[in-house]
């Protein structure tokens, strides 16, 4: 992350940063030094007539939100609702990408629902619990994720998280925009991919902007019209017949390549709001409950993976039989999907309507990914920090759209190779995480071993070299156990078929991690005494 103007880095600036020093009764019964007073309202402050406060407070005046990357001071968490953490995701997998990654198991990976709904329960358990850990932070610290990896990586190594971030974010964004515009496409085949990728982004837009506020009270209803309509799906597809249980199983390299494959997919999907899920709970008073954190959180991601990724692998075995199903799917890709079981099914027009509501669901899902990626961007550097959250929001969008467009006829292998190369670096940012955490700070105990003012001071934290360190040696384990269209690593192609093996990029990059960062820290920790 980097950011030289948050923390600051003199003595005076980290006096200026609080108004007062914690008071020993500041500490939390976690042993978290907590402020007990409000902070500066951001890096901006320092500069009031420079043009971007200006800016910033111009567009306050219009109810968008000020804060940035800095931290939320205790007095200003008035969000006591634990449910909203939970919502937040809820609304977020909701959605047709959910929907998708369930569906691209038979047309893509080659399986069957039986095979696909077992990957789709056990590797979900295991992805969302990442998400669900770092979500407890947010509360008890009141930072943003990328200013608390300063804990895992140190104050300069940080800034390759941040750029990790970056592309994840906007990655999803445009992956997730091209769903979208495919329903509006399949809704209409006279609007064009690009017309659906701009009303999506726009919308995302004016929520993102308006902030935090905004993103929880958008995302606690979103998902509601949306469980309707996958109710609705499903009817319809009950009615149809074409629901096909008994797809033969593969047997032999080729089934486990693709077993292996799926699987890195969707622990990359379920996994992939690791790097960010503490933004959802910064103004959470810091007294919340770490088991009701983690277990509304969990909830909010369990229920839509599981319902709306098996139901989307059950309509996808209609791929195999059907051939106007297969013909609607060429044609407008996932969204075909969906409109050939519904149209048939239901009454004339409902159809459209709840294409619609599908369509508009890309909203609720692509808000994580662009309301967070302005922290990364902030993180960078003393410059990008001076540019208001909101403005990082607008730049962000513009380029995740520019991605979106030359994409949109190739999704299936954007979606395929995104969501596995996403898995592959949260697994090493996961690592390294966990190992900072289990061995050398809080541990089972907590959240001991956490000073927040620390965040402010680069001597205090980790010097960032075994970070760096264990995450090369991770990115070497993923090249040797990835299988994408344009590489395949050794032990990957031991891993399936001949010609493209199976993915364990993301299992190998964990364990590569993990395995050298905590001998490495051990020796860093002895050194440099932090």
């Amino acid at each position: 992350m980097g950011l030289s103007t948050f923390p600051p880095q003199s003595k005076t600036d980290i006096e200026s940063y609080t108004h007062e020093k914690p008071r020993a009764s500041d500490t939390g019964d976690e042993g978290i030094i907590t402020a007990s007073s409000s902070q500066r309202e951001g890096s901006l402050e320092s500069d009031k007539n420079g043009f971007f406060y200006r800016l910033q407070k111009f567009a306050g005046g219009y109810g968008v939100e000020e804060r940035g990357v800095e931290r939320v001071p205790e007095n200003e968490r008035r969000d006591t609702r634990a449910s909203k953490m939970g919502g937040v995701w809820l609304a977020a997998n909701m959605g047709m990408p959910t929907f998708a990654l369930g569906a691209v198991a038979v047309p893509i990976f080659g399986l069957g629902f039986v095979d696909a709904a077992l990957i789709i329960v056990f590797v979900n358990l295991i992805g969302v619990l990442p998400v669900c850990f770092f979500a407890t932070f947010g509360p008890k610290f009141g930072l943003r994720q990328i200013v608390l990896s300063r804990f895992f990586f140190g104050h300069y190594a940080v800034k390759l998280v941040a750029l990790f971030q970056i592309i994840t974010c906007l990655g999803w964004a445009s992956v997730n925009a091209i769903v979208g515009a495919q329903l509006f496409h399949a809704i209409n085949p006279d609007i064009p991919g690009w017309a659906g990728i701009i009303i999506v982004s726009s919308a995302t837009l004016i929520v993102c902007m308006l902030g935090y506020k905004a993103v929880h009270f958008y995302e606690r209803y979103a998902w509601i019209p949306c469980f309707v309509v996958f109710l609705v799906v499903m009817g319809a597809f009950i009615k149809s017949g074409e629901f096909d249980s008994l797809l033969p199983l593969g047997t032999g390299p080729k089934e486990r390549g693709a077993v292996l494959s799926y699987m890195g997919a969707v622990f990359g999907f379920s996994c992939g709001w690791s790097a960010y899920s503490a933004d959802y709970g910064v103004y959470q008073p810091s007294t919340r409950s770490t088991k009701s954190t983690f277990l509304w959180v969990f909830g909010g991601l369990m229920f839509p993976l599981l319902f709306v990724e098996l139901l989307g692998a059950a309509v996808g075995t209609a791929l195999v039989h059907n051939e106007e199903y297969q013909k609607l799917y060429e044609n407008a890709g996932v969204g075909g999907l969906i409109a050939a079981v519904l149209t048939p099914n239901v009454e004339p027009g409902f159809d459209k309507t709840c294409l619609i509501l599908v369509a508009l669901s890309i909203i609720a899902t692509n808000c994580p990914n662009i309301y967070s990626v302005s922290f990364s961007l902030q993180a960078l550097a003393r410059q990008t920090a001076q540019v208001p959250r909101f403005v990082w929001t607008i730049v962000g969008t513009a380029v995740y759209v520019g991605i979106s467009i030359p994409g949109y006829n190739r999704f299936e292998t954007w979606l395929e190779t995104f969501v596995l190369s996403t898995g592959y670096w949260l697994a090493i940012y996961v690592a390294i995480a966990l190992g900072e955490h289990f061995f050398f700070r809080g541990g089972l105990r907590g959240y001991s071993g956490y000073d927040v003012e620390d965040v402010t001071k680069p001597q205090l934290l980790p010097p960032g070299f075994a970070a760096v360190a264990a995450f090369l040696v991770g990115v070497m384990g993923v090249a040797l156990g990835m299988s994408q269209e344009w590489y395949t690593g050794v032990i990957a192609k031991l891993c399936g078929a001949e010609e493209h093996g199976g993915d364990v990029g993301v299992w190998l990059g964990f364990a590569f991690t993990f395995i050298t960062y905590v001998p490495l820290r051990a020796v860093e920790g002895s050194c440099f005494g932090r």
